[in-house]
């Protein structure tokens, strides 16, 4: 499965294949922020007890092989939306530990390994896109990244890069 989380509308339609990609544009949706209570690692493994649209959302990112994240870049982190539907996600981790690279990371809880590409807009200056590097490469650990590619775009070149991108995807 390919997935698309966007913290936009995207006019993708006209690219061919469409139909085999999942697009969510989380700014539609009703995601409130994690309270921090770790109820999916303790009372309800592998699921939220916040019961909102970030329930239908993190088993398709953990499911998903390529996805592609479009977000607003905002003192070098993704903007809100986004940040707190990846914050949101992690039910799909588990609560133990592994060694992975010389360093401490999470067990998957049956997290597809996945290529992924992350569109950053917006003004961004290069501070801030060497921090956003930074947590990319931290966050692919957690995310089960096997490839990773970062663009950074003007806000009014995205819908193309998207386009882009999604025409190199697998069938």
């Amino acid at each position: 499965m390919n997935l698309i989380l966007s913290d936009r509308y995207l006019d993708i339609n006209s690219v061919p294949h469409c139909s085999d990609i999942n697009f969510i544009n989380l700014s539609e949706l009703k995601i409130t922020s994690c309270i921090g209570c770790f109820g999916c690692w303790t009372k309800t493994p592998g699921c939220c007890v916040i019961r909102d649209d970030a329930v239908r959302v993190y088993p398709l990112i953990a499911a998903s092989r390529q996805i592609m994240y479009v977000s607003q870049i905002r003192y070098g982190c993704y903007d809100t939306v986004m940040k707190t539907m990846l914050e949101r996600a992690i039910p799909i981790q588990q609560a133990f530990i592994r060694l992975f690279q010389g360093e401490t990371h999470h067990l998957q809880r049956n997290v597809a390994p996945k290529k992924a590409v992350i569109i950053g807009y917006g003004n961004i200056s290069f501070e801030e896109q060497e921090l956003f590097r930074r947590l990319v490469a931290r966050n692919a650990k957690n995310m089960n990244f096997i490839d990773f590619n970062i663009i950074f775009a003007a806000e009014n070149k995205v819908e193309e890069i998207v386009k882009q991108e999604m025409s190199k995807w697998e069938k």
